[in-house]
């Protein structure tokens, strides 16, 4: 490792968070959505300061963005949402995969203490279809669930709006072309 890789927790040859601090804080994102630095140390027991750091960096690398707010010295993040470049043009491709595999391991984990969630939460909404799109349709109905999804985004920042049996939920949405058998 490279002085600035240890400097900057970020492995040069793959573009990827190489530190446990990022890793739990893209964990933490890819779950709750949004948080700040204060809220982030406290649901993972760092500091403040160090959350505040990777955060920081995070962003420096497109890996998240800062979250629209209302002003004030609390600064809270995100996952970056929009303007990411076409596939295979670095970090935004990677920080994909790892998204990907944030939400995978966050489903295995669902599935096996589906049990032991209150009885109202044990069950899922998973579904899929095939449909026939262009990819200006394909691009209209990820923008639709988007918008259906932004009636809710309020409710990240501010406890105070959500209703008393709200509980953080994944919404996993790919949409992606069905390419032939290469065989």
């Amino acid at each position: 490792m490279t002085e600035e890789e240890a400097e900057t927790g970020t492995s040069a040859d793959s573009g990827l968070p190489d530190h446990d601090v990022r890793r739990d804080l893209l964990g933490l994102l890819a779950e709750v959505g949004t948080v700040t630095a204060t809220q982030a140390a406290g649901r993972l027991g760092y500091s403040s300061g160090l959350c505040s750091f990777h955060l920081r960096q995070l962003a420096r690398y497109g890996y998240i963005e800062e979250a629209p707010h209302r002003g004030g010295r609390a600064r809270p993040w995100r996952i970056r949402q929009a303007g990411e470049p076409e596939k295979g043009e670095g970090p935004a491709t990677e920080f994909g995969e790892l998204a990907r595999g944030l939400e995978d391991e966050s489903y295995r984990r669902w599935q096996t203490q589906r049990d032991s969630a209150p009885a109202p939460w044990r069950q899922d909404e998973a579904f899929s279809a095939v449909a026939y799109l262009t990819p200006e349709e394909m691009a209209a109905v990820a923008d639709a669930i988007r918008q259906t999804l932004a009636r809710y985004r309020d409710r990240e920042p501010n406890p105070a709006v959500r209703p008393a049996a709200a509980r953080p939920v994944a919404v996993v949405a790919r949409l992606f072309p069905l390419l032939p058998d290469e065989g």
